[in-house]
């Protein structure tokens, strides 16, 4: 958990996102971060400044995707 707060919190800060969350599936084995903010980038910027990061991650996800955070509450 250490590290997946890590994780999301750098994301934050290199994307200078005033709020941010994440989801876990399990059942897919996949992390969603969601990122405030990120809509403004276009998907070239959000590779260029995500994957050096997500490379050097120890987090074991089959995938790791990001989204702008969502205003509305389920």
């Amino acid at each position: 958990m250490k590290d997946l707060n890590y994780l999301v919190d750098t994301l934050k800060l290199s994307f200078e996102s005033a709020d941010a969350r994440f989801t876990v599936d399990e059942l897919n084995d996949t992390l969603y971060i969601e990122l405030e903010g990120l809509e403004g980038y276009s998907e070239e910027e959000i590779e260029e400044i995500a994957t050096p990061l997500l490379e050097i991650t120890e987090l074991e996800f089959e995938d790791i995707i990001l989204l702008p955070l969502s205003t509305h509450s389920d």
